[in-house]
C-alpha cells in the first residue's frame, strides 16, 4: 500500500510519554500538530522548539466540549487535519471488591474509552466530506485478554479494539481510514511502577517511529512490537482454565496508581 505524507495531525495525551514522542516525531518531518493534554504548561514547551507548528490546547479528553471547540479552531487555522491520533489514557490498578475503586473503573472508562471517541467525532464529517483523513487509536495488548489487577484498563483497551473495528465497518468506502494500534510495554511514567518484567519493552520515540509506519501504511490493525503480537496471540488461544491457573497469582500493578 501506499504510504501518505502527513502534513498535520492531532494527537491527545501529547505532553508525556508516547504522545509526545508521537507528536516530536511528525513535528521533525515538518508535519503541523494540534497537541491536546491537560498539562498545558508541558505543551507550551512543546510549543517552544516548534515554533508556529504547534497549536496547544489544554484540556481534558473528558471533555466534549472543549474537544469541539479546539477541533473547530485548528480546523480554521489549519485546515482539516490528514490524521487524528488519540492517544490519551490511564493505566490504574483496581480491584471490584474495594468500594473507592469504583471511581477509579470511571475514570480509565471515561478517558481510554469515550475519550477517544470524544477526540474523533468532531473530525469525522470534515474528513468523509474529504473523502479522506486516517483515525488512528491507540488500544493495547491488555485488551486480548482480562489482566489480574488491572480489570479496568484492560476492559477498556477490549472496548477499544470493539469500537475501533466498528468504527472502520461503518467507514469503509468514505476514504476515511481506521488504524488500531496495539502496544506492547513502553518506557513512559504509566510503566515506571509496573512490578514485573515487561518483556520487549520499547522506547517511546523507538515505539512512535514504528506506529508512525503503520499509520502511513495505513494498517488496520497492528501489534507493536511485533513480538508481543505473538504473544498476544497464545495468550488468546490458552484455555481459560489454563490461563486461570498461570495469571492467578501473577504480579499486579499497585491499586490507585496511574
Amino acid at each position: 500500500m501506499q504510504k501518505t505524507q502527513v502534513k498535520s495531525l492531532v494527537i491527545s495525551g501529547a505532553s508525556s510519554g508516547l504522545g509526545l514522542a508521537f507528536a516530536r516525531h511528525y513535528l521533525e518531518r515538518g508535519a503541523t500538530v494540534a497537541a491536546f493534554a491537560r498539562r498545558g504548561e508541558l505543551l507550551q514547551t512543546l510549543s517552544a522548539g516548534f515554533p508556529d507548528k504547534v497549536f496547544c490546547y489544554a484540556l481534558d479528553v473528558r471533555d466534549s466540549t472543549a474537544i469541539q471547540h479546539a477541533a473547530n479552531d485548528f480546523i480554521t487555522r489549519a485546515g482539516v487535519p490528514d490524521v487524528v491520533i488519540a492517544n490519551a489514557g490511564v493505566s490504574v490498578g483496581t480491584l471490584t471488591e474495594y468500594d473507592e475503586d469504583i471511581d477509579a473503573f470511571q475514570q480509565v472508562m471515561d478517558i481510554n474509552v469515550l475519550g477517544i471517541v470524544k477526540t474523533f467525532q468532531p473530525f469525522v464529517a470534515a474528513m468523509r466530506a474529504r473523502k479522506r483523513g486516517t483515525l488512528v487509536g491507540i488500544a493495547s495488548v491488555a485488551g486480548f485478554r482480562g489482566l489480574p489487577g488491572a480489570s479496568a484498563y484492560s476492559a477498556s483497551k477490549a472496548a477499544v479494539i470493539s469500537y475501533l473495528e466498528s468504527l472502520r465497518v461503518e467507514l469503509r468506502g468514505s476514504g476515511v481510514k481506521v488504524v488500531t494500534i496495539c502496544p506492547g510495554y513502553i518506557k513512559t511514567p504509566m510503566t515506571s511502577i509496573n512490578p514485573y518484567s515487561m518483556p520487549f519493552i520499547l522506547d517511546a520515540d523507538d515505539a512512535a517511529r514504528r506506529m508512525a509506519r503503520a499509520i502511513a501504511r495505513q494498517t488496520s490493525f497492528a501489534v507493536i512490537p511485533w513480538q508481543m503480537g505473538l504473544v498476544g496471540r497464545i495468550l488468546k488461544w490458552l484455555p481459560r482454565w489454563l490461563y486461570d491457573r498461570l495469571f492467578a497469582h501473577a504480579p499486579r500493578k499497585p491499586r490507585g496508581r496511574t
